[in-house]
């Protein structure tokens, strides 16, 4: 794991990034050609055949590692011929933060550093994991330096490598969703000199929430609702199994919490009772309020969206109505080509963001 950022890529090579999620894998092979860079090859594959048995808790290794060898078949990929692969780990098996520390020699530094990623990350019996990149001064301390810390354990670094093996691949570079997510971004996107952006990433079993400005802190948290505790609160709430609740969040989106008699036409957002995107928007509130404390009362930007459970239907208005901002999707097709069959580009932008790392 590091954090980089993308100023280079690197002309005729190719790279593949893998998105490992416990709903579906994604797989993203990109190009650089000439002045473009393209994606030559593109898949997703659920990990469960049928959603009405789908529990988060009970994925096994090997049912991951048989939806990646089933994707590749499909793809056309032999993992031993992959030179370049980047995938990533996500949720509670990563810290990632951006700190300010004092400027000391690197074998100092490391010393001090495995002490500050002891606080942060629930150790499992195993050693600490770290990597870290300078960011440069900090401008208001002048004898301190800002990095972006990252944190595991050995033991989620060796089952992570064991799936990757067993799959075929001979494990590349291992990275973090929330840094793929913000080095797409970057690539993207401009960084504000002023105020900092907000990238919200709601995935199945995770959702991150990204603020980063040129002159503001980087800062990442994870937020305990995701698209599979939405679907699971719509479940219970209407006593339907997984796979129907599902299907009513792709349909109807936040109005699937909605009763019946009291739908409303879609451009109104019909949410009036308490919901778990209540619970979702709270979480967001809490965290912006906590990063302007604490950088200064900085302020935000633009507002992005991103992952496979971000397109519910109404998702995009209600966030914008209940925080009173502008929210826009995250594109990830700003400076690359994609094949004019790819559905759904929100999904793909952590896979995306994994394989322009490999183009560096």
């Amino acid at each position: 794991m590091e954090y980089y950022s993308l100023l280079l890529i690197n002309e005729g090579i190719m790279s593949l990034g893998i998105d490992i999620g416990k709903y579906s894998i994604k797989i993203i092979e990109l190009e650089r050609k000439e002045d473009s860079i393209e994606i030559t090859n593109s898949g997703i594959i659920s990990t469960f055949n049928d959603l009405k048995l789908y529990s988060l808790d009970k994925i096994s290794s090997s049912q991951i590692v048989a939806s990646i060898q089933d994707l590749l078949q499909q793809m056309n990929i032999k993992p031993k011929k992959v030179k370049k692969i980047i995938s990533s780990l996500s949720g509670s098996n990563v810290d990632a933060r951006q700190i300010s520390i004092l400027d000391m020699p690197d074998n100092e530094l490391i010393l001090s550093l495995e002490l500050e990623a002891k606080k942060h990350l629930p150790l499992d019996g195993t050693d600490a994991i770290i990597d870290y990149h300078h960011l440069g001064k900090d401008s208001r301390e002048l004898d301190k330096i800002n990095l972006i810390l990252t944190t595991t354990t050995k033991n989620k670094i060796k089952n992570h490598a064991e799936i990757l093996k067993n799959s075929g691949f001979k494990p590349g570079v291992f990275d973090v969703d929330s840094i793929a997510i913000s080095n797409l971004y970057q690539f993207s996107y401009d960084l504000p000199e002023s105020g900092a952006d907000v990238i919200l990433d709601i995935g199945h079993s995770s959702t991150s929430l990204i603020v980063w400005g040129k002159n503001s802190s980087f800062f990442t948290r994870e937020i305990e609702i995701s698209g599979h505790h939405i679907i699971q609160a719509l479940s219970r709430e209407n006593d339907i199994d997984y796979e129907v609740a599902n299907t009513k969040i792709k349909e109807l989106g936040i109005n699937a919490f909605t009763p019946k008699e009291s739908n409303k036409s879609e451009n109104i957002i019909a949410i009036e009772q308490r919901t778990i995107y209540n619970d979702l928007i709270d979480e967001m509130r809490k965290t912006l309020r906590f990063y302007m404390k604490n950088n200064n009362q900085s302020f935000f930007n633009n507002f992005y969206i991103s992952g496979g459970s971000s397109v519910a239907p109404g998702l995009n208005e209600f966030i914008a109505s209940s925080l009173n901002v502008k929210v826009c999707p995250l594109n990830p097709f700003q400076k690359i080509k994609k094949p004019e069959n790819l559905q759904n580009s929100e999904q793909y932008c952590i896979a995306i963001g994994l394989a322009l790392r490999g183009l560096e």
